[in-house]
């Protein structure tokens, strides 16, 4: 066991467990629409499901409000925001079996991708822009179980639409508790999911980051960005009993952002240098100057 995990303590060997099917990206020109979040096939899948394994193992009520104490007190560094984009080129994502170069250039593409479709809506293209500087905490020691990947809620029942639920979730000593495995737990229906305790990953974070830093994203943003990993809401359509009516009125936002998050992963890189000029524009008008993280 001990070396069926051990490439997970190798922040550059691995891809981000986020997107539900998506195979290695190997000439994908013509990758059909079915083939992304594919969990079951690829050169990946090995170093995906460990990566899932260990979330699903740890990833408790306990943990996720230990790390709420841990990241959202923003005291671990200052910097601009485009250099924190930059800073995601040390790190692969080891979740996602459809990524095997550096988060950097997703960032670009998916960014460029909201631009073309969404030309008037600045405040969304950043938004692709930024979605994933999350990852950051993977730079500072933080497991990568703990940073990337699918999200759920914790504090209630483990619903099926997660991913590998069938086999990961056995030592979650959340999944035998009987106040946190009802439908409800610990919430109360229709509470609505800035109430519910999510697993700790690069969503949440970064949308305290946000917060914190009083930047100006629109209501819409913040929401794709908290919450875009949150699959088994947005793709599968479960926890719906936890949703208020402001949660209801998001989820086509965040599904219209989903688009472009997952569909945008091509080998065709884009020309960084050339794009970040503008880039640089939205976030000084959203996001400026020094950051806490």
């Amino acid at each position: 066991p001990n070396n069926f995990y051990q490439s997970l303590t190798m922040i550059g060997k691995g891809p981000d467990p986020s997107l539900a099917y998506r195979p290695n990206l190997e000439k994908n020109g013509n990758k059909e629409k079915e083939d992304y979040r594919n969990f079951e096939t690829g050169s990946l899948i090995d170093r995906v499901f460990s990566t899932y394994k260990l979330m699903h193992t740890n990833q408790c009520l306990d943990f996720v409000k230990q790390k709420h104490s841990e990241w959202t007190r923003c005291n671990h560094t200052q910097m601009g925001m485009m250099d924190a984009i930059m800073s995601l080129d040390q790190l692969v994502d080891e979740s996602d079996p459809d990524v095997d170069f550096p988060n950097s250039f997703h960032a670009f593409q998916t960014a460029e991708g909201i631009r073309q479709a969404h030309p008037d809506k600045d405040w969304f293209q950043l938004v692709g822009l930024i979605h994933d500087v999350g990852k950051i905490m993977a730079l500072w020691d933080e497991p990568q179980w703990a940073v990337v990947g699918d999200t759920f809620p914790v504090g209630c029942q483990y619903q099926n639409s997660i991913v590998f639920r069938d086999n990961t979730f056995l030592d979650n000593p959340d999944d035998k508790n009987p106040s946190y495995n009802t439908e409800y737990g610990i919430y109360e229906p229709n509470c609505g999911l800035d109430k519910v305790f999510m697993s700790w990953g690069h969503d949440e974070y970064l949308y305290r980051v946000l917060k914190f830093n009083n930047c100006s994203i629109p209501e819409e943003g913040l929401y794709m960005i908290r919450f875009h990993s949150f699959y088994p809401w947005h793709s599968h359509g479960d926890y719906m009993h936890l949703c208020n009516e402001k949660d209801l009125r998001m989820l086509p936002w965040v599904k219209e952002f989903n688009k472009f998050d997952l569909y945008t992963k091509t080998t065709d890189l884009p020309d960084v240098d050339k794009l970040k000029p503008y880039y640089q524009s939205l976030i000084n008008k959203y996001c400026t100057g020094v950051l806490k993280w």
